[in-house]
């Protein structure tokens, strides 16, 4: 009989947010799959928790999740998790979790902390979805090529480590523009945990405004405001185009179907 993949959330600073079911399941797991065991430790003994650990991060995921199939074909119950919030989620995870689908063991999750969806909710941005962009990439060339070809329409939630914080804002402001409100949330749930929302253009002296607020994980969310005023005003430049040539209501159909916007978008 086939064991069980248990994906737990786990806290992303404060080791009170844990939930009573994802201790239960770290409790009652035969191993738990860790990014980095000595930081699940620190969780594990917070909560007298003896469960055996066992490493399975971005160096060794094809490996590791090799050994835990075949454990779990066995009838074992595991444990994934990452150093902090959902694994598989900017973290390692999903292989592992493809693979127990393919092989048809039951994978159930154990939701719990999060920090895209904290930071959001914390932002304050009227909106019905938010898009999570996760990391961008490392190099600043790669990193405004990826911001160039977003999209969204709506709020955009991206990670950012601290050594990149300031030059990922200013590519924020060169893609989006200075007015473009943004939440900065850092080192959430945490001690010198901070959430400020401003226009891009003050992010930066903010940042600067204090050496600490330089350090720490970051959640940067970005407000859709003006994205919907852009693709505005592109659809009104190609309606113009297109009544040169065309009548009206054929222009406007042409032109609402070339930039995808609607006057009730």
């Amino acid at each position: 009989m086939s064991g069980i993949l248990f994906v737990v959330a786990t806290p992303i600073g404060n080791l009170a947010d844990a939930s009573p079911r994802s201790l239960d399941v770290l409790r009652e797991a035969d191993l738990i799959a860790c990014e980095d065991t000595r930081t699940t430790r620190t969780l594990l003994s917070r909560y007298a928790i003896a469960t055996a650990t066992v490493s399975l991060h971005q160096h060794n995921e094809r490996a590791s999740a090799s050994k835990l199939l075949n454990l779990l074909k066995e009838g074992k119950r595991v444990a994934l998790v990452s150093d902090a919030g959902t694994p598989a989620l900017s973290d390692p995870g999903a292989l592992l979790v493809a693979e127990a689908h393919a092989a048809g063991i039951r994978v159930s999750p154990v939701p719990g902390p999060n920090a895209a969806a904290a930071a959001f909710s914390a932002a304050g941005f009227a909106a019905d979805r938010f898009l999570f962009a996760g990391f961008l990439p490392a190099s600043a060339p790669a990193r405004r090529k990826a911001l160039q070809e977003l999209q969204a329409g709506c709020p955009i939630v991206f990670y950012e480590a601290p050594h990149r914080i300031l030059e990922t804002v200013e590519d924020l402001i060169a893609r989006f523009g200075p007015e473009r409100e943004v939440a900065i949330a850092r080192e959430l749930t945490k001690k010198f945990e901070e959430v400020a929302r401003m226009k891009l253009t003050a992010a930066p002296a903010w940042l600067l405004a204090d050496p600490q607020r330089v350090q720490g994980e970051f959640v940067l969310v970005v407000d859709a405001g003006e994205a919907k005023a852009a693709a505005q005003v592109d659809a009104e430049r190609t309606l113009e185009v297109l009544l040169e040539v065309m009548a009206p209501s054929e222009a406007a159909r042409l032109a609402a179907k070339i930039t995808g916007w609607t006057a009730s978008a």
